[in-house]
C-alpha cells in the first residue's frame, strides 16, 4: 500500500512540473513578396531568421534557417525554436534583453539570403 501511495504522489508530482512548462518556441507570420513588391504565392521559399540582443545589429544569440512554402495568399507560417540550427533556443535568457530579430528571405527557396529587416520582439501576456 505503500508503495501505490509513494507512486500516487510521484506522478501527481511530475504530471504538476511539466503543465508548467512555457512552449519552447513562438509563431511567426510573414507575407513574402520578390523584389517587385508582387506577393509570392505557392512558393517554397528560404527563411533565415536571427535573435539579436540589446540592439538593431547586436550579438546573435539564437539563429536558425527554414524552408517553407507561402499559401495561395503569400503568407508563410513557422514557429522559431524549431528550424535548423546549431543554436540552442532553451538557453536563450529572455530576462536579459532586449531582444531583436531580424529577418532574411531567399525567394528562390534557397540559402542566398538578402536581409528584409530587424523589429523589437515585445513580450506578449497569455495564460498557460
Amino acid at each position: 500500500m505503500k508503495r501505490f501511495l509513494l507512486s500516487l504522489v510521484a506522478i501527481a508530482t511530475l504530471s504538476l512540473y511539466s503543465l508548467a512548462q512555457a512552449p519552447e518556441s513562438f509563431n511567426y507570420q510573414a507575407v513574402v513578396r520578390n523584389a517587385g513588391g508582387l506577393i509570392l504565392n505557392n512558393q517554397t521559399v528560404g527563411m533565415r531568421l536571427t535573435i539579436q540582443q540589446g540592439s538593431i545589429g547586436g550579438p546573435a544569440v539564437y539563429t536558425e534557417t527554414f524552408s517553407s512554402t507561402t499559401n495561395g495568399y503569400g503568407l508563410v507560417n513557422i514557429e522559431i525554436g524549431t528550424g535548423t540550427s546549431t543554436d540552442d533556443f532553451t538557453i536563450i535568457d529572455w530576462a536579459n534583453g532586449p531582444f531583436f530579430m531580424e529577418t532574411a528571405v531567399d525567394v528562390s527557396g534557397g540559402t542566398n539570403y538578402s536581409v528584409m529587416g530587424t523589429s523589437q520582439l515585445m513580450s506578449v501576456p497569455y495564460a498557460l
